[in-house]
């Protein structure tokens, strides 16, 4: 089932939105808190964005290119703004399409539907995972903060998400080489030493200091 975002703060047009997506076995959720569409993003992990132009704090586009720099998620623009200056700036900001206000919900039903068959139909699986503004592309390998990014390998991609998984908790030297074993990859204690050593390198490359913290005997903790 897909799971689709809706940005919208017209409360009516957003409920009517929701409920006949959700009709047709969409999962539709409403953004709230409009100062934090990004954590709203990151936390619910849609496979789509319903994006209105005008906004309170900040507008549509100010988000789509927030977006835009951790998901290449399809995002479609619904505006009363449908001049052809609004609809160039949306595509230009890396919006997929546009929606007229006041449109037909079948027609934009239709658009939807349309948008993830392209996108998703040959496409793997990606989760979001996200930690004090650093976000974790899990299905890239792509780690993103503060307007840099950096690339991981499937070892270290395995670390992260098992020490984000389980944050605030330790999680054993052992456990993390078990984890890692699961795919494919036998790597002994010195093996997972450098690993670890590798990936708070890259961490910090991109201004990420301290992230993991170890205890010394024991193992890893993100906190």
């Amino acid at each position: 089932m897909y799971k689709l975002l809706i940005v919208e703060d017209d409360a009516v047009i957003a409920g009517s939105i929701q409920q006949h997506m959700e009709s047709w076995g969409y999962e539709a959720v409403c953004v709230e808190d409009f100062q934090g569409v990004l954590q709203t993003f990151v936390a619910q992990n849609p496979q789509l964005v319903l994006m209105d132009i005008s906004l309170p704090f900040y507008n549509g586009y100010h988000w789509c290119d927030e977006i835009r720099k951790i998901s290449k998620v399809p995002i479609i623009f619904i505006s009363s703004a449908s001049d052809n200056m609004n609809i160039v700036m949306a595509v230009n900001m890396g919006g997929d399409d546009f929606v007229a206000k006041p449109f037909d919900l079948n027609v934009l039903q239709a658009k939807i539907q349309a948008l993830l068959r392209r996108t998703y139909d040959f496409a793997g699986d990606s989760a979001l995972m996200e930690h004090k503004g650093m976000i974790f592309d899990t299905g890239k390998g792509l780690v993103t903060f503060a307007n840099a990014r950096t690339e991981l390998t499937k070892n270290e991609m395995g670390i992260l998400s098992t020490l984000l998984e389980q944050k605030g908790r330790i999680v054993t030297r052992d456990k993390l080489m078990e984890k890692l074993w699961e795919s494919d990859s036998f790597i002994d204690d010195n093996t997972l030493t450098v690993n670890v050593a590798r990936l708070r390198k890259k961490l910090e490359e991109i201004g990420i200091h301290d992230m993991i913290k170890t205890r010394k005997g024991i193992g890893y903790v993100v906190d």
